[in-house]
């Protein structure tokens, strides 16, 4: 995903480039006071591998090059298809991961979207210009603060909050979502306050220990390496290394979510098919690994979970085929510009996530059904979808038919969830067969494009780009030649999990199960 992007946007913006060794003195967190995890109960671990992919991975198993993972999955549970979050960008996937709800939930629609109450785009780090268009303080803000103490709903519990009320102690390293119960300090580099940016620190919440970069950090050694200034220590080795410390001091706690987002940058740029980031990542999980006695005492001592959160897919090598651009599709309307304040005449607002968009109607006069149209005359966009009266409306570029759907009603889903269900099933690649509905090309596609929906407040419609391609607005980064993501389709949405120390499994091989799953291995004794 786009967290080792939105990371190193940031960060960098931060630091200002060279100005880091300028505030060199980092503070480190305190475990030793920090409780161990309950007695004859196994700690779980879950690594988190950004754009982690089955098929690549396969190839890597094959090929002998990742005997880490290897051992782990030859002593384990491998599902190849963990469904993911929609969109399928991290923040959206993180917060579903960690509250086990939809956006509709949980409240966090997409790594961009549109805030009506505040009539501004929230930007949490698509891209370096887009960025500095919204405004880098505001984005820097939006990501480090609001992210997990604003935006992320109150109304839900993340598996932090919900252990710590069982009095069990977790970690996140690296994780972009953390809320938790624990008050902690991210220390920000000097000049970023001098330039008034952000505060000299920030105070936010998050599990027992919180580990993020060069901002919050337990192992005093990874300041004495090169590491901490490589994306300010968001990256594998840093993550590696903070994971270790834990293990080698005998404070491992009860749950721990350690994030690896150097595989999304090479995804992104190479495409999908490389296994070389696979082998690195590989490398870092031999060291945690060969921190216990022996691989035996490590999938005996821990319950591992490894996964990749979302896929990603190619993206044509070809300009002006691969991109769609939403400025031309609507350029007989008044587009908001970023990093400006809304203006009375502006009709439409564009929150792009890679293969997938918001397009929010800001002028009465332009309705749902007119911004549906206009997106249709490009064969390019796969389907559109809105909210009207009491039920959702899916229509495809290439039918004239419609589908129509609403929670609750007869028809039960392979999830056990009810839906009413109208019209063209095979917009959505949806079958009934026996009395169960079930999904092809898009998994979990009503209660995905459901949650993306009711995620937030305002007048929009949601729509997704075929496979091959990808819409931008102003500023909006490209992925020309190399991959994206966003969209609901299986190629964006299908990642692999594999489990090891227990032989229990998720209700469900989604991303939204995985709370529930977390929570009956930490609380539960086998």
């Amino acid at each position: 995903m786009l967290r080792v992007v939105i990371i190193s946007l940031l960060l960098i913006s931060i630091i200002l480039f060279t100005t880091t060794r300028l505030n060199a003195k980092v503070t480190t967190q305190d475990i030793s006071k920090l409780e161990n995890y309950n007695e004859g109960q196994k700690p779980v671990v879950l690594l988190i591998v950004d754009s982690l992919m089955d098929k690549p991975l396969q190839k890597a198993l094959t090929e002998g090059k990742v005997p880490t993972l290897s051992y782990l999955k030859a002593h384990g549970q491998y599902y190849p298809n963990l469904v993911s979050s929609y969109p399928t960008m991290s923040v959206s996937i993180d917060s579903t991961l960690l509250t086990g709800t939809y956006p509709e939930i949980h409240k966090l629609p997409g790594l961009v979207w549109y805030d009506e109450e505040e009539q501004r785009l929230i930007n949490y780090g698509s891209g370096t210009k887009e960025v500095l268009k919204v405004g880098i303080k505001k984005v820097l803000y939006d990501s480090l603060y609001n992210l997990n103490n604003k935006h992320l709903s109150k109304d839900v519990k993340t598996v932090f909050e919900d252990l710590n009320e069982s009095n069990l102690s977790t970690a996140s390293i690296n994780g972009l979502i953390y809320r938790g119960n624990d008050q902690h300090s991210l220390t920000i580099p000097k000049m970023a306050s001098f330039f008034n940016l952000l505060p000299k620190q920030l105070q936010t919440n998050g599990p027992s220990i919180l580990s993020f970069g060069r901002l919050s950090q337990i192992n005093p050694s990874n300041s004495k390496n090169n590491y901490i200034w490589k994306n300010l220590g968001v990256n594998d080795e840093f993550s590696a290394l903070e994971l270790t410390h834990l293990i080698n001091n005998d404070k491992l706690p009860s749950f721990s979510i350690v994030y690896f987002p150097n595989l999304d940058h090479d995804v992104h740029k190479k495409g999908p098919n490389i296994i070389e980031g696979i082998e690195k990542v590989d490398r870092q999980l031999q060291q945690i690994v060969e921190a216990f006695p022996s691989p035996e005492k490590a999938i005996e001592n821990v319950t591992w979970i490894v996964l990749g959160d979302s896929a990603q897919s190619t993206i044509m090598n070809d300009n002006e085929k691969a991109i769609i651009d939403l400025r031309k599709v609507f350029n007989n309307y008044q587009i908001a510009k970023l990093g400006k304040p809304v203006a009375k005449s502006d009709q439409l607002v564009f929150a792009v996530n890679e293969r997938m968009a918001y397009v929010y109607s800001l002028d009465d006069q332009v309705s749902l059904q007119d911004i549906s149209k206009q997106l249709m005359k490009d064969d390019r966009v796969d389907f559109i979808s809105y909210i009207e009266e009491d039920h959702i409306l899916v229509h495809s570029v290439d039918k004239d038919s419609q589908l129509t759907f609403r929670p609750n009603g007869k028809m039960i889903d392979q999830y056990d969830q009810a839906w009413t269900i109208n019209g063209d099933y095979s917009i959505l690649d949806i079958k009934s067969e026996n009395g169960i509905v079930t999904y092809g090309d898009y998994p979990d596609a009503l209660a995905r494009i459901y949650g993306s929906l009711h995620s937030h407040n305002g007048r929009y419609i949601i729509t997704d780009a075929k496979p091959g391609f990808e819409f931008i607005g102003e500023k909006s980064p490209t992925h020309i030649g190399g991959a994206g993501h966003g969209s609901l389709h299986k190629v964006d949405s299908l990642s692999p999990l594999l489990i090891t120390g227990t032989k229990k499994k998720p209700a469900n091989i989604r991303m939204i199960d995985l709370k529930s799953f977390i929570l009956e291995l930490t609380t539960k004794k086998e």
